[in-house]
């Protein structure tokens, strides 16, 4: 019932590293890159007024969307955002362990609008720190009572939020697709006026793999379909009275994830359905229809009950689920109506029959 894709990119950082079991509970992952660092251009003023010459954190923690598109040419829009961001901060000493916890907002919370995950370590020349960040949450700053002479962020790790496509809608296939952030100030990633980065380009390469299952099962001797009047032939054995109709409904187990048409094929073909005939070449037409189990419905959203399958497809063009469908069951239905029911008794006798085969196709 969880329409999303897993995401497999492998952790590093914070989370795997220092607090699996509250990144669990919170829901998150950390990425962890030595490639971008940031380096103060100068010292931190003492109670700075400006927030930009001190200690000021900005991401882009607002949605944004960029298109994945497959080898053949689908395209699919997915959403992100940058939900949360750390890093080590590198000092001289002093100011030394005691000298931080001073601050009125220290490190082991995060200022507002950042939120604190737990994650806090220290030693005399360096914080190790990782905040959520809401969304559009914009700058989050620390002011310093201070002076800090020289300083770094030796690393950048953060956490995403994506939203991405229905998997169900999709096409099976690869989906790639980039989107690029800038770093630096009054950029996408920006650490204030102080903090330079070394690269000012971050780029996410995305490829979205979908593998779509189609499984339908027939019970034991499922394939061997006997036609019959309703409530057997008793009826007509013991009392004389002629069936209004032959039929029998199968039952099938499918399970699937993406869309699928249904096809028709006969070893007897008249108009538009399959036939059946006898041994001297009498011939009767045979309605196939199609109920489909909960959780799949037809273009028009539609529950799928007792459709018609025909020779030329039409109406069982394009079936989808709602949701990921899994071993539940359908029915095919096989009759024989009750007109051409009346021709068959006018040769009494003689057995009826013909090859249908019935088609669940994924190439949609």
């Amino acid at each position: 019932m969880v329409n999303k894709f897993i995401n497999t990119t492998p952790q590093s950082g914070v989370c795997p590293g220092h607090m699996p079991a509250r990144c669990e509970a919170l829901g998150i992952f950390s990425i962890r890159t030595w490639d971008i660092n940031f380096v103060a251009s100068g010292p931190i003023e003492a109670n700075h007024a400006n927030p930009r010459q001190g200690l000021m954190f900005k991401v882009p923690s607002e949605w944004r969307s960029f298109e994945v598109v497959s080898s053949k040419g689908d395209r699919k829009t997915v959403e992100m955002r940058i939900s949360g961001v750390g890093s080590r901060f590198n000092t001289t000493n002093p100011p030394g362990v005691q000298a931080w916890s001073s601050l009125p907002a220290n490190w082991t919370h995060a200022p507002a609008p950042c939120q604190y995950t737990g994650m806090w370590a220290a030693a005399p020349t360096l914080r190790l720190w990782f905040w959520l960040v809401p969304e559009g949450a914009g700058a989050c700053n620390l002011v310093t009572p201070f002076d800090v002479p020289t300083s770094s962020f030796s690393m950048l790790e953060y956490t995403y939020e994506l939203r991405t496509p229905n998997p169900l809608d999709m096409d099976a296939g690869d989906y790639r697709g980039t989107i690029t952030y800038r770093v630096g100030p009054y950029q996408d990633f920006d650490f204030g006026d102080l903090y330079l980065p070394n690269d000012d380009v971050l780029t996410f390469n995305f490829d979205l793999r979908v593998e779509h299952n189609l499984k339908v099962d027939l019970p034991p001797g499922g394939n061997r379909v006997e036609l019959l009047p309703e409530g057997g032939w008793q009826a007509w054995l013991n009392r004389g009275r002629q069936p209004s109709r032959l039929f029998r409904d199968q039952t099938f187990v499918i399970s699937t994830s993406g869309r699928f048409k249904m096809q028709l094929e006969c070893s007897l073909a008249i108009g538009n359905t399959c036939g059946l005939r006898n041994g001297a070449g009498d011939q009767v037409p045979l309605q196939v229809g199609i109920s489909l189990p909960f959780g799949l419905h037809d273009q028009g959203v539609q529950a799928v009950n007792k459709v018609p399958l025909r020779l030329d497809g039409v109406g069982t063009e394009l079936f989808q689920p709602a949701f990921y469908v899994n071993n539940r069951s359908g029915k095919l239905h096989f009759e024989v109506e009750t007109n051409d029911v009346k021709d068959m008794l006018e040769h009494p006798g003689s057995t009826y029959s013909g090859v249908v085969t019935v088609i669940w196709d994924s190439e949609v």
